[in-house]
């Protein structure tokens, strides 16, 4: 594995691949089992692997969540690594930014509502550093977990507006045994917080299960009674909507559109997670 981080030289080593297939997984670090299913993916479907460890700060609308992000790098490297990856490009801040452009992208109503509207400017950060990736490493393939659903959304917007022509790749979440969707913030809980998590796919999965009996009103009702059998969640939103454009549904549309997404937080952390609900 070749480590790089100038943005020059990654150019230099990918042109001289020439026409093998490129798979890239962009990740924040601190890797989990979630980025490795996302790997081995792309390991499986291309020639060349490409992964980054960068830290967007424009994504950041909490400067608290950005300071105490992990960034455990030499785990991360041994992880790809381990996993085969041919490129770890591993810039700092002003490599990135240093003669960027400034960045605002039309996102409708994807930047409203859920993330975009707790998060504002969350995901002007994530397509511009998104874009400024896809622009260097310039791959076929590219590969993100459904747990940041709506995230994946914008890349695929990024895609259409800007014509990348790149496939854009959804992966499913990755769970621990009790249910929790691994995540970097997951390291984040005290013993009790981490103990009563698993509550919020208990929630989503109970969305699921009375899907079939139930309105959809008396779902969330039911799922959100869950989240809040203990005081320690602080629910943000807990919405189901069209997984193709994240309109508030108010009724089971029978077309199998429909995703529960899910944001609370316990104690200092915040944690999403969703679940495409499959109904016969």
């Amino acid at each position: 594995m070749k480590i790089v981080k100038k943005k020059k030289e990654l150019s230099e080593l990918l042109l001289l691949e020439g026409s093998k297939t490129k798979g890239f997984v962009p990740t924040m670090g601190a890797l989990h089992s979630g980025h490795v299913s996302l790997l081995d993916l792309a390991r499986k479907e291309n020639d060349i692997l490409i992964s980054s460890l960068f830290v967007n700060p424009t994504q950041f609308n909490n400067p608290r969540d950005l300071e105490i992000y992990p960034r455990p790098l030499e785990k991360d490297l041994e992880i790809l690594e381990s996993h085969s990856v041919d490129f770890a490009f591993v810039p700092d801040v002003p490599e990135i930014y240093e003669h960027a452009e400034p960045w605002h992208m039309d996102l409708g109503n994807l930047e409203k509502v859920l993330e975009g509207e707790k998060r504002p400017g969350h995901f002007q950060g994530v397509s511009q550093i998104v874009k400024i990736l896809f622009d260097l490493v310039k791959p076929n393939r590219a590969y993100f977990g459904q747990k940041d659903y709506q995230q994946y959304l914008v890349i695929q917007k990024l895609n259409e507006v800007f014509n990348l022509n790149i496939e854009i790749i959804a992966c499913p979440i990755i769970r621990e045994p009790d249910g929790l969707a691994m995540s970097s913030r997951n390291l984040h809980l005290s013993h009790e917080e981490r103990s009563i998590a698993p509550l919020i796919y208990k929630a989503l999965n109970s969305i699921q299960l009375n899907s079939e009996t139930m309105a959809l009103k008396e779902c969330l009702i039911k799922a959100r009674s869950i989240l809040e059998s203990s005081p320690l969640f602080i629910v943000e939103y807990l919405e189901i909507v069209d997984k193709n454009d994240l309109n508030t549904l108010i009724q089971w549309t029978g077309s199998n559109n429909e995703i529960a997404l899910v944001a609370v937080r316990l104690g200092e952390t915040r944690l999403i997670d969703n679940l495409i609900i499959n109904r016969k």
